[in-house]
C-alpha cells in the first residue's frame, strides 16, 4: 500500500488520484501537513486560520469512485463557556466519504433523461417532487474533477462537526460570581457578597435611626439641666 508525507502549502486539500488509479481494491494513504481554512469555528471555539493541521487519509479505488477515510488533529483557540477565560486546545475529527466518478454524473443524468421520455405521459406532480428529490440527492454527492479529489468541504464538515458546543478551561470550572463578575478559581472558595438589604425596610431604618439621635440629644440636654 503506497503512503506519501508532505508538507503541503496553502489549499493543499486537492489530492491527485493518478497514483491510486481505478482498479477496484487499490488503496493510497497519504499523511500531510495542511493550513487551516477559514471559517473553522463556533461561537467560543474555532481552528485559527492558517494553523497547522494534521491530516491523515487512506483513498481506496472502488466501483463508483474513490473511497476516502481520514483523520484530522487541528489546535482550537477560544474561550471558557463559564468564565470567559482564553483556552487552547486540539480537536480529533473523523470522516469518510465517496467520491463519484465525474463520468458516472453524465451516466445518472442520461438515465434520467431516458427515464422522463419514457414516462413523460405520467403524472407531472409526481415527477415534478421526483425531480426536486433528486437534485437535493445530488447536492449531497462528490464528484471526482478529473483525477482530482477536494477533500475540503468533507473536512470542513467533519472538523466543524466535532467542535465543543460549550468548551471549557477545566472541566470543574466554577464560572463567574453572579455579583460582580469575578472568575470564582480566582477569588477563593471564601469570596461572597452580603445579602443586599430590602429596599422597603431602608425607609423605617432612617427613621429609626432619627427617632435614636433625637432620643439621644434629648437626654444630653437633660444631664445638662440637672447638671
Amino acid at each position: 500500500m503506497p503512503s506519501t508525507r508532505t508538507h503541503a502549502p496553502r489549499g493543499a486539500l486537492v489530492f491527485d488520484m493518478r497514483q491510486l488509479g481505478r482498479q477496484a481494491g487499490s488503496a493510497l494513504t497519504q499523511t500531510r501537513i495542511v493550513p487551516a481554512p477559514d471559517d473553522l469555528r463556533l461561537e467560543l471555539i474555532g481552528v485559527p486560520v492558517g494553523t497547522d493541521v494534521a491530516l491523515e487519509v487512506r483513498f481506496e479505488a472502488v466501483s463508483e469512485g474513490v473511497l476516502a477515510t481520514g483523520t484530522a488533529i487541528a489546535p482550537l483557540a477560544g474561550e471558557c463557556a463559564r468564565c470567559l477565560a482564553p483556552l487552547s486546545s486540539s480537536v480529533t475529527a473523523g470522516f469518510q466519504e465517496l467520491y463519484l466518478y465525474a463520468d458516472g454524473r453524465h451516466d445518472r443524468h442520461d438515465k434520467h433523461d431516458r427515464h422522463d421520455r419514457h414516462d413523460k405521459y405520467d403524472k407531472h406532480d409526481r415527477y415534478d417532487q421526483h425531480d426536486e428529490q433528486e437534485e437535493q440527492d445530488a447536492e449531497e454527492l462528490y464528484y471526482l474533477d478529473g483525477d482530482l479529489l477536494d477533500l475540503e468541504p468533507a473536512f470542513r464538515d467533519a472538523v466543524v462537526l466535532a467542535l465543543p458546543m460549550s468548551p471549557l478551561c477545566r472541566e470543574d470550572c466554577p464560572g463567574l460570581c453572579a455579583e460582580c463578575g469575578v472568575p470564582l478559581a480566582d477569588a477563593g472558595a471564601g469570596h461572597r457578597h452580603e445579602a443586599a438589604a430590602d429596599p422597603r425596610w431602608a425607609a423605617l431604618k432612617q427613621l429609626n435611626d432619627t427617632e435614636n439621635d433625637h432620643q439621644d440629644r434629648r437626654a444630653g440636654a437633660i444631664d445638662l439641666q440637672e447638671g
